[in-house]
């Protein structure tokens, strides 16, 4: 069986330990590295290459969002889930534009926990592109992104419908929402959100709601 490898990162000891017990409970998980600072955990993140980091922001010196950007820049095959106290977080924000896959409130359940690991570790996204439109209508306008901004040949790549779906992923809408509107299948959707993020480089659908944001290409 093979496991993911997950990396702890908190300033708080105590909430290490905690996730680590939930966490080594699952057969399919093993925790290969802690660090209780950002600055630790881009060290031990080169020298592990976790699977899937979980990220405290607000951590004193190196935060969250820096530590998320210069890892996921230098490994992109770490996908790195962010944790936070309240769902609508600057600093969580940050760390999505950052390159973050997702975020996690603190005080989830396990079960959210083990499936938020595991959604992101399949190549997902662990937070709802609606809530992404959301943290990006809030704050938008104050962070930077570090995605890099496709040329217009890659967006050119695009057929007009995966441009209509990139612009219908803007809006927050789920597979099963796409598949409605554009009268078809979700597993035709899926195809069609597969080949977006492929062609414009993508890692997950978070992105892709914050790339076509910044590009202007969403509805009012």
């Amino acid at each position: 069986m093979t496991q993911t490898r997950i990396m702890l990162v908190d300033d708080q000891a105590l909430l290490r330990v905690g996730f680590g017990m939930v966490l080594e409970a699952e057969d399919d998980f093993v925790v290969v590295a802690e660090a209780g600072d950002g600055a630790e955990a881009i060290t031990k993140a080169a020298q592990t290459r976790p699977d899937v980091i979980l990220m405290d922001v607000r951590m004193p010196g190196v935060d969250g969002i820096e530590a998320t950007r210069r890892i996921t820049a230098a490994q992109p095959e770490s996908r790195v889930i962010v944790l936070t106290t309240f769902d609508l977080d600057e600093y969580a924000f940050g760390a999505l534009r950052a390159g973050a896959s997702g975020f996690l409130l603190k005080d989830a359940k396990p079960s959210e926990l083990v499936a938020a690991i595991r959604a992101v570790a399949s190549g997902d996204a662990a937070v709802s592109p609606r809530v992404t439109r959301r943290m990006l209508e809030l704050f938008g306008s104050k962070l930077p992104s570090a995605l890099p901004t496709p040329d217009a040949d890659r967006l050119a790549m695009l057929t007009d419908r995966e441009r209509e779906v990139f612009t219908a992923i803007a809006e927050g809408l789920s597979n099963q929402e796409l598949a409605t509107r554009f009268f078809l299948s979700e597993s035709t959707v899926k195809t069609h959100v597969g080949r977006i993020l492929a062609k414009l480089e993508l890692r997950d659908r978070v992105q892709a709601v914050i790339l076509a944001y910044e590009l202007g290409l969403r509805s009012h």
